[in-house]
């Protein structure tokens, strides 16, 4: 009695495992069938658009007068997990407060070890850094993934004049 009953459970499994097997091919042929919708990438260069949300490359925009939002106060130097950023400053006298102040000398960015995790530019206090879209950034070289961000001879923007209402 016993012998038969183990027969059985082995014939049951056998059963399962074949039908498991069938619904493994009948999707398997369903996706085959499917017509395919393959991006032909080179090709669609230029209406191929990344998401809004997409993080590609560290940017610090200038306006036209070449002038900057970062004050080098090293906040996203510090949250950064792996050493991205690397934020040199230097003291600098300024005429409007009579006082010397620290300012932005080089900031560099190394995209080679950017794990994209945007730790800099959600804590930015002064929105001086964001993200652009552009995702072809594949080099021959590995230093030149090390990129100056600030422009040479750039400074630090002014601050907008605050109205009273």
């Amino acid at each position: 009695m016993q012998f038969a009953s183990s027969v059985v459970g082995y014939i049951k499994e056998i059963i399962l495992g074949v039908w498991g097997l069938l619904q493994g091919m009948y999707i398997t042929m369903l996706n085959m069938l499917r017509p395919k919708i393959t991006e032909q990438y080179p090709e669609n260069r230029n209406t191929n658009k990344p998401m809004e949300d997409f993080r590609a490359i560290l940017t610090m925009p200038h306006d036209a007068q070449n002038r900057h939002r970062c004050t080098a106060c090293g906040i996203c130097e510090m949250n950064c997990p792996n050493g991205t950023i690397k934020i040199d400053s230097k003291m600098e006298a300024d005429p409007a407060i009579g006082k010397e102040r620290k300012t932005l000398d080089k900031y560099i960015y190394d995209l080679g070890s950017c794990i994209f995790c945007a730790l800099c530019t959600q804590t930015c206090p002064q929105d001086a850094i964001e993200w652009s879209n552009d995702f072809e950034h594949s080099l021959f070289s590995r230093g030149k993934l090390y990129r100056q961000l600030n422009q040479p001879g750039s400074s630090l923007a002014p601050k907008p004049a605050q109205t009273k209402e």
